[in-house]
């Protein structure tokens, strides 16, 4: 009687080498089965601080003043033509809110449409653009904020103006590859100081 293939592995093959070979099997059936399913991202975790701020320096000769986060900085560009222009960066978060001032002299409608412009270069990749208008009668602050949905360069811009001697705009980046996914926690955290900032905001 000729020996069944069953018998015949089990008297040439030992039992550790058995197990060894149904082993390297199953590794290859469950390999094979996730092929073509990629793995999910992961995002590093980012520990945001309560929100707390403080006013801006007056040595900055600055003719506005706000307040803004304290785990940020706010430094003074030097150029002509933007004399009193802003970056408040922000290292932790590897992002910066860059703000630019500009007198009005008879020429707020071209610079509300260079603001105009700014935020919806953007509307390529956006997947949708928010507006919230602002109003501070008392102070003569009155100005648009902007919430760009998406993978943009900028997920928050805004303007402000007396419509009169002053205009002021902002616009936040993150100085990484954007994706809404990993950076939304950060984008949103900024723009809450971003809307104190335009709440406190005053002409000097």
């Amino acid at each position: 009687m000729k020996p069944t293939i069953n018998k015949f592995i089990h008297t040439i093959i030992p039992i550790r080498f058995r197990r060894l070979i149904v082993f390297a099997i199953i590794i290859v059936i469950v390999s094979c089965g996730k092929q073509g399913m990629p793995l999910p991202y992961g995002y590093f975790r980012v520990d945001l601080p309560e929100h707390a701020y403080t006013p801006v320096s007056d040595t900055l000769g600055l003719p506005y003043k706000f307040e803004f986060a304290e785990m940020a900085n706010v430094q003074k560009i030097a150029d002509a033509k933007e004399k009193y222009s802003i970056d408040i960066n922000y290292p932790e978060l590897n992002a910066g809110i860059f703000c630019s001032y500009f007198p009005v002299n008879g020429n707020l409608y071209q610079l509300l449409e260079d603001a105009h412009k700014y935020v919806y270069k953007h509307s390529v990749k956006a997947d949708g653009i928010g507006r919230q208008v602002f109003q501070n009668p008392e102070k003569h602050v009155y100005g648009i904020l902007y919430d760009i949905k998406g993978n943009t360069a900028s997920s928050v811009q805004f303007v402000l103006t007396d419509s009169v001697r002053h205009f002021f705009r902002g616009a936040l980046y993150f100085n990484n590859v954007p994706n809404k996914d990993s950076i939304a926690p950060m984008s949103d955290y900024v723009k809450q100081d971003i809307e104190h900032l335009m709440e406190s905001f005053e002409w000097q």
